[in-house]
């Protein structure tokens, strides 16, 4: 299984199981044929495994951050003073940088929707200062929740799970759903 060719060129099979990975990972679940479900279940796993054992790793630095900000004047006049602001910020340390940086070579970037009925504004709110949202739900959702899963079982993997289906009509190719556990 490890060799699995799943009917294409290397180019197209590889394309493929990334945009299988990236879908699972984002939606919890994907339902696809079961040789593509085994495929992807194990490529997910190697992807939260990474992120479980890096996640933890980070840095606090000091900024100085430029703030600006605008008052009136006596003549009625806006102005607008600059100060600098030392805060201390979160940042990856190296391992979960190296992490990051395999992962986001790996998962298709996919981006955040807009909710039905969900203003423009209440959506920039919502995603705000998120650039690569698949990745900070690895870090910061699975990553901690299998990471207390796997101390509360004592042991690691098993983050997903395949379950058959039966037959699709039309080919009779075997179809499973793959999901997070």
């Amino acid at each position: 299984m490890a060799n699995e060719k799943l009917g294409r060129p290397s180019k197209e099979r590889n394309a493929m199981i990334r945009g299988q990975v990236s879908t699972l990972l984002w939606y919890g679940k994907l339902e696809t044929t079961l040789a593509k479900a085994k495929v992807a279940a194990r490529q997910a796993e190697k992807i939260i495994t990474l992120a479980i054992n890096s996640y933890e790793d980070t840095v606090k630095v000091t900024k100085n951050i430029k703030e600006k900000t605008k008052t009136k004047g006596k003549d009625g006049k806006i102005v607008v003073t600059e100060t600098k602001v030392a805060k201390e910020v979160l940042n990856d340390g190296p391992k979960k940088l190296a992490a990051r940086k395999k992962i986001m070579g790996y998962v298709y970037d996919l981006q955040e929707q807009r909710k039905p009925k969900e203003s423009i504004d209440a959506f920039h709110a919502r995603v705000e200062g998120i650039n690569h949202p698949l990745l900070e739900k690895i870090f910061n959702v699975y990553a901690p929740k299998y990471a207390e899963r796997a101390k509360q079982s004592g042991q690691g993997g098993g983050y997903t799970r395949v379950i058959k289906l039966g037959m699709r009509r039309g080919d009779a190719t075997e179809m499973a759903v793959v999901e997070l556990v």
